[in-house]
């Protein structure tokens, strides 16, 4: 019987605690400790996933071979150098970090010492996004709106780096070609950072973007249409299902071809187990991830792209 592999969590706040009760019920991993500042929170979540409680990561049991790394974003470059700079695998929450500087550090690190490198683009393993990912083909333009009501989660960062980040990574991820120009705006709402911002992406090979995310909104709201030569596709994220229309034969003496309207069944999944399953499975094989610190990196250069389109536009 092959060893297990040694797995912890370092952040066991929300997001951190699911990810440590995933690993806890792997038949193959390991779940060796739960890492968090305080010291109560790190002790219920280790107590409910039967593993060691710590509050620092230099108190870790015994030498692991993975970690995910769920803290706030400014923490990301300091934390995930402990575990890069000694080969250890790293998943790493989105984004991989506040600015590209700090993110190509943190991808160099992974490179230098073998050790994979993945980020928490977590929309990536929606099972509506991985089938559309396989059917589109040469997009000529793209729309994209993330919509959600005002929380307090997050609210350090702008509107960019907390939402819309997910789809210009999906959006780069569907598109094979170098950007020409990024236009945007956006406006502050209720926090003191931008909560509401639209981005018109145009590539080298004529494709065009428009995405629009907005924290301030009444109801929720998230969807990506993608339109092709022939056929568009259009999905709704929350509930994984694409639908289709796609040209047909023109009928006998008809000028213009029938329009052919279906759905394609998609079989739900969570995204976060998949998101985990598929990292220990690298881990396990050597397997360059599905979003790998390159991704994450070319993620955050646009979104800082954006931001400083954003910040033109609010000052003229």
């Amino acid at each position: 019987m092959s060893r297990k592999t040694r797995v912890a969590v370092v952040g066991a706040g929300y997001l951190g605690s699911i990810h440590a009760r995933i690993y806890a019920a792997m038949e193959h991993v390991d779940l060796v400790a739960v890492v968090d500042c305080n010291a109560e929170t790190a002790e219920s979540v280790a107590r409910q996933c039967g593993c060691a409680a710590r509050t620092v990561t230099d108190d870790l049991p015994e030498r692991i071979d993975a970690v995910s790394i769920v803290v706030p974003t400014s923490a990301h470059l300091e934390v995930s150098r402990k575990f890069l700079e000694k080969g250890v695998h790293v998943l790493l929450e989105k984004p991989i970090a506040p600015t590209v500087q700090q993110s190509a550090q943190i991808v160099r690190m992974a490179h230098g010492n073998d050790a994979i490198l993945q980020i928490g683009h977590l929309e990536r393993f929606n099972a509506g996004v991985i089938r559309l990912a396989q059917l589109v083909r040469e997009p000529r333009f793209i729309e994209v709106h993330r919509l959600g009501q005002f929380s307090e989660r997050a609210t350090d960062v702008d509107v960019v780096s907390d939402l819309m980040i997910h789809d210009i990574d999906i959006v780069l991820s569907l598109v094979n070609s170098g950007i020409s120009s990024i236009h945007a705006n956006g406006c502050r709402v209720v926090t003191p950072h931008v909560d509401i911002a639209n981005t018109r992406i145009e590539f080298d090979n004529g494709t065009v973007a428009n995405v629009t995310a907005s924290r301030v909104s009444r109801d929720r709201f998230r969807r990506i249409r993608v339109f092709c030569q022939d056929y568009y596709l259009g999905l709704d994220f929350t509930n994984q299902q694409i639908e289709e229309v796609r040209l047909g034969d023109s009928p006998q003496g008809g000028k213009f071809p029938e329009l052919i309207y279906g759905k394609i069944q998609v079989e739900p999944q969570q995204a976060l187990d998949a998101e985990l399953a598929h990292f220990i499975q690298c881990v396990e094989t050597g397997s360059r991830p599905l979003v790998a610190g390159e991704d994450g990196l070319l993620a955050v250069d646009v979104a800082e792209r954006v931001q400083a389109n954003i910040e033109q536009s609010m000052r003229n």
